[in-house]
């Protein structure tokens, strides 16, 4: 007797691996959003393959197969690549039941990691993880849960894969660290700033301070716009690190997610964003500023003259604003000590950007399970 063709046994292989996850694993609601999103960027994929030819892991395939990296704290494609070899969840929510080209079938052999990361560079150029956001957020069960009035926005702060010794002097007047594999170096006491010196290890990275009396740290800028409603990034965006980069991003991703909106918008911010400029520039946009007045005395004696008035603040949307906006810190939180961008271990705006959007992506999928439960999705 003839024995079963490859793809009935490995469809007789998913549903035996089906029976093993719980019904109520919220893995389950999370993969048929992700399955759905994308089935819906299959166009621009397969517009990706005509430009660059077909790699040999599939974007659906990397896509899916980083989710749970970000979900389990996984922290690097090596391992990713064994629990994926080894573990049934894994190999559960990477596998594809229709047998599809974007899933890993049961008996499959696992990708090479160094593969991995390199097809998953491909994907830079591309903007696949800001699209890979944005379909999750137009799926049926997510959109409802969407505002399209009240915002806030914020950034935080993403250290560099790069060493404080790696910073030089763009000149090549200072000395370099000794010899050796941590070779010492004396930078005490001598002025480094970014318009003199550099990271020989990530030229993109920045020295910035979190605060006053604060130690400077090369880092980039992580910016995030989330709607009010229900706590959900809608937007993401990673920048080298500065003093305006939290305004100017801010601007860029309200454009981004409403361009052209005749809609009147509130948009709520810490004290950070409490700027002459930035306030104007709202105001164009018509986008009221729900910021948090930073009025506070200065060293000199003289108190610091807000941006936002009375006018503003007496409303009760005001103080709504205040209260929802802190919820941003919930996102950056998860996204530093479960998705592993507290120390990013990638180099460059293009690659760290690509790992800041797709956290903030997997951040919306894992709050989903709860919100769709809490409102009889």
């Amino acid at each position: 007797m003839r024995g079963p063709d490859n793809q009935s046994s490995a469809l007789f292989s998913y549903v035996n691996l089906e029976e093993r996850v719980l019904e109520a694993n919220p893995l389950r609601v999370i993969k048929t959003i992700v399955d759905d999103a994308l089935i819906s960027l299959d166009a621009g994929f397969e517009a990706l393959y005509g430009s660059t030819g077909r790699s040999s892991i599939a974007p659906e395939r990397l896509l899916r197969a980083s989710l749970p990296q970000a979900f389990f704290s996984v922290r690097s494609e090596r391992q990713l690549m064994e629990q994926i070899d080894y573990n049934l969840l894994f190999r559960w929510f990477v596998l594809q039941a229709c047998l599809r080209h974007d899933g890993l079938g049961f008996d499959d052999a696992v990708w090479d990691h160094s593969t991995f990361s390199k097809n998953r560079d491909g994907l830079l150029d591309a903007n696949v993880a800001v699209k890979f956001l944005e379909a999750v957020l137009r799926h049926k069960k997510v959109k409802r849960f969407l505002s399209n009035e009240h915002f806030s926005v914020d950034g935080t702060l993403v250290e560099a894969w790069a060493s404080m010794k790696s910073v030089r002097a763009k000149n090549g007047s200072d000395e370099p660290p000794k010899p050796g594999r941590n070779g010492e170096a004396d930078f005490h006491g001598k002025s480094r700033t970014n318009d003199t010196h550099a990271s020989m290890t990530d030229p993109d990275a920045r020295l910035f301070k979190k605060g006053r009396g604060k130690e400077a740290k090369l880092c980039f800028m992580g910016h995030a716009l989330m709607e009010n409603r229900s706590g959900l990034i809608v937007q993401a965006h990673l920048s080298r690190a500065s003093g305006t980069a939290e305004r100017e991003a801010a601007v860029n991703m309200i454009n981004r997610h409403l361009p052209g909106s005749t809609r009147r918008l509130t948009l709520g911010a810490d004290k950070g964003y409490d700027a002459k400029s930035f306030a104007a520039d709202l105001h164009r946009m018509e986008v009221t500023p729900h910021i948090v007045r930073h009025d506070a005395v200065t060293k000199t004696g003289k108190r610091r003259r807000s941006s936002v008035d009375g006018r503003t603040t007496r409303h009760p949307g005001y103080a709504a604003s205040q209260r929802v906006r802190k919820r941003i810190e919930e996102a950056f939180g998860w996204a530093k000590m479960i998705a592993g961008i507290d120390k990013t271990k990638f180099r460059s705006v293009k690659r760290v950007g690509f790992q800041f959007t797709f956290a903030m992506a997997a951040y919306n999928l894992i709050r989903l399970p709860q919100l769709l439960d809490d409102r009889g999705g």
